[in-house]
């Protein structure tokens, strides 16, 4: 059991929480599951992230310890040990996320179309 409550407003496992819920963190860290990854293999596979915002996700992952970046230019990108304890959650919400997401836009509709 962990000595953290999220429902507090100063719990620090929300910090944690905000780290890994935006949607480029998500994604990069999908992007690199599979082993290490240049720069440039990120910014092409991850649609629609402009340079500084792949630039500064990384430096934010790598900054909380879950991604180390390369010490020289054009070198690649890999999750940490600490990365990589979390791409069990990561993989069952994203793949929760491709399973529903037709119904999440059925809903929208329907709300949509009732007002």
């Amino acid at each position: 059991m962990s000595d953290y409550d999220v429902f507090l407003a100063d719990c620090p496992a929300r910090a944690t929480l905000e780290l890994i819920s935006d949607t480029w963190s998500v994604v990069v860290l999908v992007g690199l599951a599979h082993g290490p990854r240049r720069y440039s293999w990120l910014l092409d596979r991850a649609g629609g992230i402009s340079k500084k915002m792949l630039t500064g996700t990384l430096r934010k992952l790598a900054g909380s310890g879950l991604v180390e970046r390369p010490q020289v230019r054009g070198g690649d990108s890999a999750l940490t040990v600490l990365g990589e304890s979390l791409m069990g959650p990561l993989t069952a919400l994203t793949a929760w996320a491709e399973q529903h997401t037709d119904d999440l836009a059925a809903v929208a509709e329907a709300r949509a179309a009732a007002v």
